[in-house]
This record gives structure tokens, sequence and C-alpha cells, in this order.
């Protein structure tokens, strides 16, 4: 009795060990093997751990940067996207879309910046448009907004990273202990890279930019970065004088007696190939003001690439309240077309007529789409191809013309080559593209009226390409005088002095119409009279 109450618990335990301790099956063992070191298997398998904990945390780390490595943000006008990805040469991408990218070898290590500026925000514009002075503040922010930029999606990155891989280690391992190493990991992998970055930071590589897309032809159609930079600050400081000077335009009208204008006056003002210089915007509206224009006319070239982005520059037009007719140029896209469409005062023509205060305007769009080209037309003239091109349609527009139900008082066209074949069927032409202004009249066409083809210069100063020649290309308007009868008496041209310069200067010109004769003389052309 007393051995079988000795042997009764012996056999509990044996029945208990199953239950505590999984038992091992014979058969996954070859016969003959020597026992496993318990000390081996620890080791080999504390490495397998490791690199388990290595792979999880830099698939977390890749995961954690794509996800959550970007941010918006403010820079200038602009609204930009920020965002890190892995890079083992590190540097930054500025991505200007649809033009192109800047690449900058702006710091090392294994991640890369890119900065990606979208539309312009269009209170913002307006804001440095309204007060000249906010143009030098805006030059100081950027750089700020730039580093605050910087500062949250770094911020941002190591939390995202961080998580990410807390998450994914979790995931895999289902043990926290696992995690929480493979997230310190991760927060010493991310901080690493960004300290690599910070700490080798060059702000000089913004000067010397590799240029990708479209971008390529940047150094040789804007010159000196610096240069430009240096030209419109100094623009700026003028800025205020010289809108003070437009204000006296009026008063300088006023003592030009040679033409006084009629109660039924029609005052149109044609501006043209503005560029993208946010300036002449100011310059329009004190000119509307002043002057009591009753219809704007934009022969084209409102904007340089015709992006996205550029889109939002023509804006401006609904705060000038007046009618605004306008024809597509070479470098304004569809997309412009459709943003300037959008303006409440805004009338688009393409191969079409409208009637705006009493006057009725026909207008024709560019065929051409040239943004990687110069603004300025090519010196070597048209090739055949292009020629026929912009002749057929002048073509078109004088089909248009010439069926139209009322007569047409002014044609609208972009280059003056289109304006050829509309002798005869219009009084005026209004044309623009070659940044200067000039007046021709077109050949006459046997029994029908002189045609007269004015063209504009660039209200815009040609945008920043204004900057290359030795001195600044001005910025021109006209302001033309149709009596009642819809026939124009007389014109002032406004020159104001291109970038870095106030200069303002008027000159007006008189149509003298010929003497009333006591016999039926030949017909005779009107003679523009110039007027200081």
């Amino acid at each position: 009795m007393g051995d079988q109450e000795h042997e009764q618990p012996e056999h509990g335990r044996q029945a208990d060990t199953p239950a505590r301790r999984p038992r091992r099956f014979p058969s996954l063992r070859r016969p003959g093997a020597a026992p496993r070191r318990p000390g081996r298997l620890t080791g080999v398998r504390r490495v397998g751990v490791a690199l388990a904990v290595l792979v999880v945390t830099l698939a977390g780390v890749l995961l954690g940067t794509l996800a959550g490595g970007q941010v918006g943000t403010d820079i200038g006008p602009f609204r930009a996207k920020l965002s890190l990805s892995p890079s083992v040469d590190g540097g930054t991408t500025v991505k200007i879309p649809p033009l192109g990218a800047l690449l900058l070898n702006s710091h090392d290590g294994p991640t890369q910046l890119t900065v990606e500026l979208g539309a312009l925000d269009q209170s913002r514009v307006e804001a440095l448009l309204d007060d000249p002075a906010s143009l030098n503040r805006a030059t100081q922010s950027a750089v700020d907004e730039v580093h605050d930029g910087v500062l949250r999606l770094g911020l941002r990155t190591l939390g995202a990273t961080v998580l990410a891989t807390v998450l994914l280690a979790l995931l895999v391992f289902r043990n926290t202990r696992r995690a929480a190493w493979a997230g310190t990991l991760a927060l010493l992998i991310t901080a690493g890279s960004l300290g690599t970055a910070a700490t080798t930071i060059r702000p000089q590589a913004i000067e010397e930019p590799t240029y990708e897309g479209l971008l390529v032809n940047a150094p040789a159609i804007v010159g000196d970065v610096r240069k430009i930079a240096n030209d419109y600050t100094r623009y700026a400081e003028q800025l205020q004088r010289l809108i003070g000077n437009v204000t006296q335009l009026y008063t300088t009208v006023s003592a030009l007696p040679v033409y006084e204008q009629d109660p039924g006056t029609t005052r149109v003002l044609h501006i043209s190939d503005m560029h993208l210089n946010p300036t002449a915007w100011q310059l329009i509206r004190t000119v509307v003001e002043q002057f009591g224009i009753d219809v704007i006319i934009d022969t084209g070239d409102i904007t340089d690439w015709g992006s996205e982005p550029e889109a939002s520059y023509v804006g401006s037009i609904s705060l000038l309240r007046k009618p605004y007719v306008y024809i597509r140029g070479n470098h304004d896209s569809g997309r412009t077309s459709a943003a300037v469409a959008r303006q409440p005062n805004a009338i688009v023509l393409d191969n079409a007529t409208t009637t705006v205060a009493g006057l009725t305007i026909a207008g024709i769009g560019d065929p051409r789409f040239t943004p990687d080209k110069s603004t300025s037309p090519a010196a070597g003239g048209l090739i055949p191809p292009t020629a026929d091109e912009l002749a057929a349609t002048g073509e078109k527009l004088a089909a248009t013309i010439r069926s139209a139900p009322t007569p047409v008082n002014i044609a609208l066209v972009h280059d003056p080559v289109i304006a050829t074949p509309l002798s005869g069927t219009t009084p005026l032409v209004l044309a623009g593209h070659i940044h200067r202004r000039q007046i021709d009249q077109l050949p006459e066409v046997p029994g029908q009226q002189p045609t007269t083809l004015m063209v504009q210069g660039s209200t815009g100063g040609a945008g920043l390409r204004g900057l290359e020649g030795e001195e600044p290309t001005p910025l021109t308007m006209t302001v033309l005088y149709f009596d009642q009868e819809k026939q124009l008496q007389a014109y002032d041209n406004i020159t104001v002095g291109g970038t870095g310069q106030a200069q303002v200067n008027l000159e007006r010109t008189v149509i003298n119409p010929p003497p009333t004769p006591l016999t039926t003389p030949p017909p005779t052309t009107p003679t523009p009279t110039p007027t200081r």
C-alpha cells in the first residue's frame, strides 16, 4: 500500500506533463542524430529575429515616408506640396508642371526633397497687385514659409515612419517588445537621414540649377536669374512712384485741347502681350479709371506657357469691371482661353463677332501654340508653312466679317501677318505679337474701304524677357476714341518706362478728316497728325 501511495503522485505528474509542454514527435528527428545544442539554437534564433526586425523596420520606414512624408504649404502666392522620398544622392527637385523641373544639389543623404508648385492663390495675387510694398514682404516671407514647410515635413515624416513601423511589426510579430524595438530603430534611421540632410545643406545650390523639360531653355530665355531678381527689386522700389505718375495722366490729357471729345465718344483701351507681368494689371486699372474706358481689347499672349498655374493670373480681369474682349495669342493655350471666358466681364472671340458699347468687333485666335519659343518673333521671318497657316486664318476671319449681319468696326488678330486678307473688310485692325508699336495701311482693294492696321507693343514689357536687353522693354497701351458713327477720331499712346524705370509718356494723335469740298474730288485717305 505504501508503494502504491508513493507511485500515485509520480503517475499524476506524468499525466500532467503533456498539458504543460508539447510532445516532440520522434518521427521528425533522424535516427541516430545527435541532440541539438540549446545554446546554438538560441544564437541563431536571435540573429534571425534581429534580421526580421530590421527588414520590417526598413519596410515600415519606406511605407511611412511614402504615405506621410508630404505636406502642403504656401510659398508666396503659390500653393505648394513638399514631399520626401528615399534617395541615394539626396538633392531637391522643384517641379513646375507642365514646364519641367529644376534639380538642385542642395544636400547629401538618403532623402530627396521634392517641391511641386501648384496653382496661384488669387486672393494673395490680388493683394500683391493692390499693395506694391507687399512685393518686398512676399519675397522675404517666402524664405520663412519654405523653412516652416520643411520643418513640418520633417516632423510629419518622423511620426509617420515610426507609426507605420510599429503597426507593421505588431502585424508581423504579434509581440509588443519586438514592435517597440522596430519603432525605436525606425526613429533612429529617420532622424539620422534627416539629420544628414540638414547638416550637409548647401544654400548656394539654388544659383546653379539643372533644368529638365521645357525649362532647359530657361537660361537662354530669362538670362541671369540674379540680375532679373535685382531688376525686379529695383522696380518694386519705384513702383509706387510709377503708379503716382500714371495717375497724373488725366491732368496731362486735360492739357491737350487739340481733340474735344463728343458726349457720345466711346473709349477703347487696347492692350496686348502682357506675358504674366503682375504690375500691368495695376497700370491697366489706373488708366481704365482715369480715362473713363468703356471697353478693353486684349490681342493675346496674356500668359507665357499657357499652363494651369498661369490660368489664375487672368483672375484680375474681373476686377476691371469693364467689358474685356480677348483673342488667344500663340503663347496662350485653350486652357488659358477657358480661364478668361470664366471671368464675368470677359468675351473670348475665335472667328466670331460681338457688339460691345455700340462697337461691332470681330476676332480670331492665333492658330499656333508655341510656349517653348521666345515671345519675340523670329528674326528670320516666317517659314512657308507657317505663313500659309496664318494667311488661311486671316481668310477665315475675312469670310466671317463679310457674312456678319452688321458692319464690323474693329477686327482683332494677334500676329499682324494674319491681317493682310482683312483689307477692305473693316476700317481698323488691331494686333500685337511683335512687341513694338506700328501703324500701317493695308494694301487697298479696289472698290473697298481703306483698312488701317494698328499694332500694339507689350503691355507687360515682354514679361521677364523684357530685362534681357540693354534697356528694359517699356509697358505700352493705347486709348482709342470713336465718335457716334463709330469712326476712329483720335488715339493716345501711353508708354510707361520698363522695369526699373518710372517715366510715363503720353502722345495724342488726332485723325484729321479731309476738308469738305465744293466739288467732288478723288477719294483721299485720312492721315494721322501726331501731337505731343
